[in-house]
C-alpha cells in the first residue's frame, strides 16, 4: 500500500484518513506531473495535426491524434521558430516530446521539442547508412574531386525541363556568360523512376560530351521536402556521378539541404543558381578583368594624348623667326654680362673684406720676445722657490721618521736596562707558563749575553 505525503498549513502534520494523508488538488497535480515526467522519457510520437493555433507570442498549440486517441501539444516559440517547415492542420508528423501535465487545469499534454514530417526518421536513417557506406569506400574522398574548368566550352544541365530551377540556371548563365553554350539533358527529378532517369541523362551527357561540346555538368533541382529530394539519395546515381569523366556540380534544394549526390559531386552549390554561378565564374571574373583593363587602357591613352599635346605646344612655342631668336639671344647675352659684372664686384668686395680680417688676425698674433722672456724668468724663479720648499719639507719628514725608527729599535730598549730571554729553539720567552725547572735559556743584554738555567719558577 502506498502512502501519499502532503503539506498543510500546519507544516507536515496533515489530517489522516486511515493510512492516507489528505493533500490539496494543486499538490495532487504537481505529484502527477512529476510522476509522468519521471516515468516517461523524451520520446517520438506519430500522429496527425488538428486544432492548430499560433499565438501572438510565437507559441504553437495543437492536437496530435490518430484513429483512436488524441493528446494536447504545446510547442514554445524558441522551438517553433527553428522548424524547417510550417506545420498545418491535417499534416502527419512525428513529434519529439516530453510528457507532462498542466497543473492549473489538470490537463495531460506533451511539450514538443521538434517536429518532422512522418517517415522522415526512417529516411534520415537510410540516408545516414548509405552515406557511411559510400564514405567508407572512399567515394567522397576530396582527392577524387576534379577541378572545374575556368572557361568551359559548354555546360550540360541535367534536370526536369518543367522545373523552375532550370529557368533560374538559364537566366543566371545568360546574365553572367551570355556566349556560353548550354545543353539540357531532361530527366525526372522526383518520383520512383527519377533515379534511373537521372543516371541515364548523366550517361548521355558523358557519351555526347564531345559532340555537344560540353566540359561541365550541372545536376540541379529546386527545394522541397526530404521525400521530394529522395531521388538524389540513390546509390546508383552517386556511383554514376563519381565515375563521370566530366566534373559535376550539384545544386539541389536550398542551402540547408544535403543529398548523397552532393557528396559524390566534384563541387556542391547551395542552390541551382549557385551552381550556375560556379559554372560561369571564370567568364564572369573575366568580364570584370576586361572592364578594369579597358578602364586602365583608356586612362593610359588619355595620359599619352595629354603628354603628346604638351610636347606639341612646346614645339609650337619654339617655332619662331630667326631674327627674333637672334634678338632674344642678344638680349640674353647683355643680361648675362650685367649679372656677371655685378657678381664679380660682389665677389671682389667679399675677398677684400676677408683679406682685411686676416691682416688684423695676423697682426694680433705677432710674438713679443721681451714679454715672453720676463714670463719665462718669472716661471723659473717660481720653480726654484717651489723646489727649495719641497726639499725642506721632505727633509723635515725624513728627520721625524728617523727619530721614530730610533725609538722603535730593540737595541735602544736594551740600553735602558732591559734584556731578551730566548729558549733553546730561539723563541722569545714571554710568560712563566712556558718554562719548567731546569730549562736552559739564553739572555741577551745591550752589550753581550749569557746562558742560564731555570732553578725556580715564580708565578
Amino acid at each position: 500500500m502506498s502512502t501519499l505525503y502532503g503539506a498543510s498549513s500546519d507544516g507536515f502534520l496533515p489530517h489522516m484518513e486511515g493510512l492516507f494523508r489528505v493533500i490539496s488538488v494543486s499538490e495532487l497535480n504537481r505529484l502527477a506531473r512529476a510522476a509522468l515526467e519521471d516515468s516517461l522519457p523524451l520520446l517520438w510520437v506519430n500522429g496527425e495535426i488538428s486544432n492548430l493555433t499560433r499565438a501572438a507570442s510565437g507559441h504553437i498549440y495543437f492536437t496530435l491524434k490518430d484513429a483512436q486517441a488524441q493528446v494536447r501539444c504545446t510547442m514554445w516559440r524558441n522551438r517553433a521558430q527553428v522548424l524547417s517547415f510550417r506545420p498545418e492542420n491535417g499534416m502527419r508528423v512525428e513529434a519529439r516530446a516530453l510528457v507532462t501535465l498542466f497543473e492549473a487545469r489538470g490537463d495531460y499534454q506533451i511539450n514538443v521539442e521538434t517536429l518532422r514530417p512522418a517517415g522522415t526518421g526512417n529516411l534520415a536513417e537510410a540516408f545516414r547508412r548509405l552515406k557511411d557506406k559510400l564514405a567508407a569506400e572512399g567515394l567522397f574522398d576530396p582527392a577524387r574531386h576534379r577541378p572545374l574548368p575556368t572557361f568551359p566550352r559548354g555546360v550540360g544541365i541535367i534536370t526536369s525541363p518543367m522545373a523552375a530551377a532550370l529557368r533560374d540556371v538559364l537566366v543566371t548563365l545568360r546574365r553572367r556568360a551570355p556566349g556560353l553554350p548550354v545543353t539540357i539533358y531532361p530527366a525526372s527529378v522526383q518520383g520512383a523512376d527519377a533515379p534511373r532517369q537521372l543516371c541515364m541523362a548523366l550517361a548521355a551527357a558523358v557519351r555526347r560530351a564531345e559532340m555537344d561540346g560540353i566540359e561541365l555538368i550541372l545536376l540541379v533541382r529546386g527545394g522541397g521536402s526530404l521525400e521530394d529530394l529522395w531521388a538524389f539519395n540513390d546509390e546508383t546515381l552517386a556511383r554514376t556521378i563519381a565515375s563521370s569523366p566530366l566534373p559535376v556540380v550539384s545544386g539541389i534544394g536550398h542551402e540547408t539541404d544535403f543529398t548523397i549526390a552532393d557528396f559524390a559531386a566534384d563541387l556542391r552549390a547551395p542552390t541551382p543558381t549557385g551552381a550556375a554561378e560556379l559554372a560561369s565564374a571564370g567568364y564572369f571574373s573575366a568580364f570584370d578583368t576586361l572592364a578594369v583593363t579597358a578602364r586602365h587602357l583608356r586612362q593610359s591613352i588619355a595620359r599619352q594624348l595629354e603628354t603628346l599635346a604638351q610636347r606639341t605646344d612646346r614645339c609650337a612655342l619654339r617655332l619662331i623667326h630667326p631674327r627674333d631668336r637672334l634678338r632674344r639671344a642678344r638680349e640674353s647675352a647683355i643680361y648675362q654680362e650685367q649679372r656677371l659684372r655685378q657678381a664679380m664686384v660682389v665677389r671682389l668686395g667679399e675677398y677684400a673684406h676677408r683679406l682685411s680680417k686676416l691682416e688684423l688676425r695676423l697682426n694680433a698674433r705677432i710674438p713679443a720676445p721681451a714679454v715672453l722672456r720676463k714670463q719665462i724668468d718669472g716661471v723659473g724663479e717660481r720653480l726654484d722657490r717651489a723646489a727649495h720648499a719641497l726639499i725642506y719639507v721632505q727633509r723635515q719628514k725624513l728627520g721625524a721618521l728617523s727619530a721614530g725608527l730610533r725609538q722603535l729599535n730593540p737595541d735602544a730598549v736594551l740600553t735602558r736596562g732591559y734584556s731578551i730571554v730566548r729558549n733553546t729553539e730561539g723563541q722569545i720567552v714571554r710568560t712563566v707558563a712556558s718554562l719548567k725547572s731546569g730549562d736552559p735559556l739564553a739572555v741577551q743584554f745591550a752589550e753581550g749575553g749569557a746562558d742560564v738555567t731555570v732553578e725556580r719558577l715564580r708565578g
